[in-house]
């Protein structure tokens, strides 16, 4: 009885202490130059004039004209200054800003090292404890810095991405916003001069600032910032009045003509709807590679790679049973949308025949969601 009730006092600790934290919103971009400084200082100056005391406790213009012109008018709070090999440098004076303790501080820069000698090795770290006393922040940071994405983001860029912050810190945010540009947009921003000096922009051209770069890049931007508010959702609002957001299942097998239908058509019902999509293969004992034909292989090899192409995340499972292998799948995957084909499609005839339909339904029924025969 008394480990309960500590339990329990634990966790009312745990919600005041949350309610003391301060609010985090960070900006999100995918490459430098989009405008998440610029905009950060344009929200400061309208909570300025609507009375919040809102201060800067780190910005970064870049020497860029019209993000440095924001800056006039807001509070500052003065950096600190230390030697570092003989040079004198600044960095954010994070006890300052718990000292002053304004109601939003503005930190630009989430993934910078701090200068060897400082309290915390990250400002990411200095935002933390920022937060923990009660403090509002607004930041900033650009794709190619969250963790998870180091490696895709090596492969597209062709550059390892030193400064880094976990995905835990993006995640602690009770705001994402993502800073969208098309790549033509930003490319002229480039050219005229308004994200590096004109004698740096050939050599960006030729490195980041390529459009097919930028493409890659804006779609892990557009992705991550998606993936948040899906996980905001599932955590925040009761899930009898949630809203899910579309998740399609298209369940193939080794047909080759048949499959490719299903794959085409959920992908476009997935477009339709912008929302993610799967394809599931199960591989039941009949299907062993051992027992498989080498075309029924070769056909299963160009399904997934369509599927791939058309946007699809591809499943493979081993399962007794292809219904309880599909709602498993379904329920892991939290999918509302289930395609299979026809009944002359051997995948439901394996259903049918297994007497597992009436229990498929029933249990697509109690998880809520919905299944399509596709034609």
């Amino acid at each position: 009885m008394s480990e309960e009730r500590e339990q329990n006092a634990e966790r009312f600790l745990e919600l005041i202490r949350k309610s003391k934290r301060g609010k985090f919103k960070v900006y999100i971009g995918m490459i430098a130059g989009v405008g998440k400084t610029y905009r950060m200082l344009q929200e400061a100056h309208t909570l300025l004039k609507n009375g919040i005391d809102i201060q800067i406790g780190y910005i970064e213009t870049h020497n860029r004209k019209e993000t440095h012109d924001l800056v006039e008018g807001l509070p500052i709070i003065p950096r600190r200054k230390l030697f570092y090999k003989g040079k004198e440098l600044e960095e954010m004076d994070t006890q300052a800003i718990i000292n002053c303790h304004p109601e939003v501080v503005i930190v630009d820069e989430l993934a910078h090292s701090n200068i060897e000698g400082s309290k915390h090795e990250k400002r990411w770290q200095d935002v933390l404890e920022i937060l923990d006393a009660g403090v509002n922040v607004i930041s900033a940071v650009n794709i190619q810095h969250i963790e998870s994405l180091n490696e895709e983001i090596e492969k597209i860029t062709g550059i390892e991405v030193s400064e880094r912050i976990p995905d835990s810190v993006l995640q602690a945010a009770d705001e994402v916003v993502n800073i969208d540009l098309t790549a033509d947009e930003l490319i002229v921003r480039l050219k005229e001069g308004k994200i590096y000096d004109l004698a740096k922009v050939e050599t960006a051209l030729k490195n980041f600032f390529q459009s097919g770069k930028i493409l890659q890049l804006r779609e892990l931007a557009l992705r991550e910032v998606t993936s948040q508010v899906e996980r905001k959702i599932e955590i925040e609002i009761p899930k009898n009045i949630a809203l899910r957001p579309e998740r399609f299942l298209a369940c193939v097998n080794s047909d080759t003509d048949v499959s490719k239908m299903i794959i085409r058509k959920t992908a476009r019902l997935a477009s339709y709807y912008n929302s993610k999509w799967l394809v599931l293969y199960v591989q039941t004992s009949k299907e062993n590679p051992d027992n498989i034909e080498l075309s029924a292989q070769r056909h299963l090899i160009n399904n997934f790679k369509l599927a791939t192409e058309l946007g699809a995340e591809v499943v493979q499972v081993k399962g007794k049973s292809i219904a309880t292998s599909i709602v498993e799948t379904a329920e892991q995957k939290r999918i509302t949308t289930i395609c299979i084909g026809k009944p002359h499609f051997s995948l439901i005839k394996s259903i049918l025949s297994n007497n597992l339909f009436d229990q498929l339904l029933m249990k697509l029924t109690d998880t809520d969601i919905d299944i399509v025969i596709l034609t």
